[in-house]
């Protein structure tokens, strides 16, 4: 059985242009771009176009982006090197439903002695257009773009405008392969693989005027030397996938849009007790989250997976343990027995209808399971 790939959330297929890309630069990538040997040449050579390709997608200066190992590593060092240019931090504020990534970093900021703020969220999965409301001296704002488990976008806009001149840190990577991201942020970080680039890639976008020190070990370098090394030939197929999603997204987000629709409205039409969490209409257009009253999560996921469909349970960002997802805590609703259907810029419409004729039975099935 062909599995069917609903997971586009956590890494879309890779895109025909990363991999042409990443074919051709790895013959001449290779060497460290920081040797002046001509191999070494080369490949910062390839390096800077691909990072003046990034910067003309983003609509940014060439001199604020810095390729990273991945998405994980932008969000650390964006959010971590704003906290340590300041000469007295004040608390790191975020909100409640950020990547594990944000979390991890505000725990490890915490560990060092610093503060850390999490801001609740309305039962739509969406913070205050003020979040700092408050709040004195925050050292870092940091809010998604958009949220990775049900899609609900932030007011990333009236947000910046309430910044109060705290830098904003923006995790886009939910969004990014998707629409723009709304202006008013000083960082930014995604991941490549959200847009079918190639694991090992990420993009952390630092705007002229914040300031930046590094948090990490070693010496008070730039980003680019902080972040060491990175693989060329990922970062060419990041740059040349990105370049190819900006110019394909609109009619992307269009079609998925109406995929998801129709998803939605059958699950809310075919299956009992079932809560589809996060905004139905001010959210990405690729993502659907529903929770089932009375399944177990891994259950559902282990009999999806039998059927021929490989979709997300439990937290996004931790679906290895399936743990109750922090995201749902936060918005008040059911946490446990959710589904998120993450579709991809491949996702067919039979592919959609095969998994909406099954999901009925499957769900009574697993119910039918839990009350023996």
């Amino acid at each position: 059985m062909t599995e069917t790939y609903f997971d586009g959330a956590t890494a879309q297929p890779p895109h025909p242009a990363a991999r042409d890309a990443y074919a051709a630069a790895l013959s001449e990538g290779w060497a460290g771009p920081g040797r002046l040997y001509t191999l070494g040449r080369r490949s910062r050579m390839l390096l800077e176009a691909a990072r003046q390709s990034a910067a003309a997608s983003l609509g940014v200066s060439p001199d604020e982006v810095t390729f990273t190992s991945s998405g994980t590593q932008a969000v650390h060092a964006g959010v971590l090197g704003v906290i340590a240019a300041r000469s007295e931090p004040g608390p790191l504020v975020h909100s409640a439903v950020e990547h594990s990534a944000v979390l991890h970093a505000a725990d490890w900021h915490e560990r060092a002695g610093g503060t850390a703020v999490a801001v609740g969220v309305d039962r739509l999965g969406r913070v205050d257009a003020d979040p700092l409301a408050g709040i004195e001296d925050a050292s870092a704002l940091v809010v998604q773009s958009a949220n990775h488990e049900v899609g609900t976008r932030q007011p990333i806009g009236a947000i910046a405008a309430n910044a109060a001149g705290a830098p904003l840190v923006v995790d886009a990577a939910a969004s990014l392969p998707w629409e723009p991201v709304p202006e008013g942020w000083s960082v930014l970080a995604a991941s490549a693989r959200k847009w079918g680039g190639l694991a090992g890639a990420g993009i952390l976008v630092v705007r002229k005027g914040t300031r930046w020190r590094n948090p990490f070990p070693g010496e008070d370098s730039s980003i680019r030397e902080a972040i060491g090394e990175i693989d060329v030939p990922a970062a060419v197929a990041a740059a040349a996938s990105l370049r190819a999603v900006v110019a394909e997204r609109e009619e992307l987000s269009k079609r998925a849009r109406e995929l998801t629709e129709r998803i939605r409205e059958h699950i809310a039409e075919t299956v009992p007790e079932v809560e589809l969490p996060g905004d139905p209409v001010d959210r990405l257009p690729h993502i659907v989250t529903f929770s089932c009253l009375g399944v177990d999560g891994e259950v559902l996921l282990t009999e999806l997976n039998r059927a021929g469909f490989a979709v997300s349970s439990g937290s996004a960002c931790a679906s290895t343990r399936l743990r109750p997802s922090h995201v749902l805590q936060a918005m008040g609703v059911l946490s446990h027995g959710n589904v998120r259907v993450s579709l991809h810029r491949e996702t067919t419409e039979d592919e959609v209808d095969r998994f909406l004729e099954v999901l009925p039975d499957i769900v009574a099935g697993v119910r039918r399971l839990s009350r023996q």
